[in-house]
């Protein structure tokens, strides 16, 4: 198991195949990806390597995190996160990550945060077909209806399907495919949607229900 990969969601384009066929794909943007941390069993109880994404300004950097990015030797980063790795994918702190770590053809899985939606009906939230439209039903044909029993047990069950708030979820997408990579200029092109929006963060580690390529570089692919 080798880490993944921290980038950003740039949008939506499409790109065109040899036989003239266009596939929609979300472009992600990687932006100096270097290793900040590396965990170890003997010392943190797991095997992990912390990545960081993009430059953030040293005034807005704590000093714990002054000292931990001085430590690793980088520039403090805007985001950090954590990949569970095997024993022998661990990565040297300040190593710079490439978008060539995944290969064209590829399955990743992608998590995101979803997008936020506000307070949101059954209809919408859960997909409630909702009332009647006429035969009595009067000012509450979006209603989800009863939402319990009678004196037993008295109660609306926990976790029971009604209005309420919508979307800022983690979400992983498991198996898409890897249409294009530019290593060069650091993006990475996914066929389809991603989970978020615009200018979120998502990480793009390997398909947990499909076999890594024999051609992706393992531990992982190192910019110059």
């Amino acid at each position: 198991m080798r880490t993944g990969l921290l980038a950003k969601k740039l949008g939506m384009t499409r790109i065109f195949r040899d036989d003239g066929t266009h596939v929609p794909v979300t472009v992600l943007h990687l932006d100096h990806v270097q290793v900040v941390a590396a965990r170890t069993v003997e010392k943190d109880g797991y095997n992990a390597v912390q990545l960081g994404w993009g430059k953030a300004k040293v005034k807005n950097v704590s000093k714990p995190n002054k000292g931990h990015f001085a430590k690793a030797k980088v520039e403090p980063k805007a985001k950090l996160v954590e990949f569970r790795v095997a024993q022998d994918a661990l990565l040297e702190p300040g190593a710079t990550l490439s978008a060539a770590h995944f290969v064209v053809g590829q399955k990743v899985d992608v998590c995101g945060t979803t997008k936020g939606k506000g307070f949101a009906g059954s209809m919408k939230r859960w997909n409630f077909s909702g009332l009647e439209a006429s035969h009595g039903v009067s000012v509450s044909h979006r209603s989800h209806g009863s939402t319990g029993n009678r004196q037993d047990p008295g109660k609306t069950f926990k976790n029971k399907k009604m209005a309420g708030h919508l979307g800022v979820e983690r979400v992983t997408t498991l198996n898409l495919e890897v249409a294009a990579v530019d290593a060069d200029k650091g993006l990475l092109m996914i066929e389809g949607a991603v989970p978020g929006a615009r200018g979120g963060y998502v990480l793009v580690r390997d398909a947990i229900k499909r076999a890594r390529p024999a051609d992706a570089p393992y531990p992982a692919a190192l910019a110059g």
